[in-house]
């Protein structure tokens, strides 16, 4: 299982919100690149950035999302007001991994496909869930559409993954929102990626063992010291495969 650090960016610094309510953010005294260096000092192979600024059409934290890229010097997947091919194609060419979108996904999904087409491997469609349906607009416009509405759209098409998050998901419904990331998980052939559930290790421990479930990403836990980046890391590696013994 592949651990993506998440760094969740506000008016240049590093954020965390309740469910998604952009009024609400805790702010994390913290430098945005250094944050991201000490990931990948860690030992990261992969870190997850979420502009909520561009969500809203406000792309100041632009020139930060490239230093980190570049500072960083792992592979970094981008989301947070992509709404255009345009927008796609800015990014990989600035040296995102890969690019996430969400609304786009939902709104206009003959665009998405088009763009990982083009771009095999780069292209994640994030589901996020609030109340069993999709929702969009920075989590705020709930849709008609169920998680396996959004799987099935997209069967066949060469995304690099699915990143899924139960926005309803507290501390009480985690074993619900397992058994959401594991469900998805058995219905589509594309990498899936828990978003939102990894607060402690023993949250880990379990979603290890979530079959074809592939990645999680860690934000708030990494800020507030629940989870140890390195301890994570270690944890997230493959058991060895027990060998045989030749005589």
């Amino acid at each position: 299982m592949i651990l993506y650090p998440l760094i969740e960016l506000q008016e240049g610094r590093c954020v965390s919100l309740f469910r998604g309510r952009l009024d609400e953010p805790h702010f994390w005294h913290v430098d945005p690149v250094e944050k991201a260096c000490s990931f990948a000092a860690a030992g990261a192979e992969w870190m997850h950035i979420t502009d909520f600024d561009a969500i809203s059409g406000d792309f100041r934290n632009h020139d930060l999302i490239h230093e980190i890229i570049v500072a960083a010097g792992i592979p970094v997947q981008i989301g947070g007001g992509i709404r255009s091919i345009a927008h796609i194609d800015n990014w990989i060419s600035e040296g995102a991994g890969r690019v996430v979108v969400s609304s786009l996904a939902v709104q206009q999904p003959e665009v998405v496909k088009h763009a990982a087409r083009a771009n095999p491997d780069q292209i994640v469609v994030s589901i996020d869930v609030y109340q069993g349906h999709v929702v969009g607009e920075g989590w705020r416009e709930q849709s008609a559409y169920l998680p396996s509405d959004i799987v099935k759209a997209f069967d066949g098409v060469p995304l690099s993954a699915f990143v899924v998050t139960d926005i309803d998901a507290d501390l009480e419904e985690s074993e619900d929102s397992l058994a959401l990331i594991t469900q998805i998980a058995g219905e589509t052939k594309t990498p899936v990626i828990a978003r939102g559930l990894s607060r402690s290790l023993d949250d880990l421990s379990r979603m290890k063992y979530v079959p074809y479930l592939t990645g999680a990403i860690v934000g708030r836990a990494l800020f507030d010291h629940s989870i140890d980046l390195a301890e994570a890391l270690e944890l997230a590696k493959p058991e060895a495969e027990p060998k045989a013994e030749f005589l």
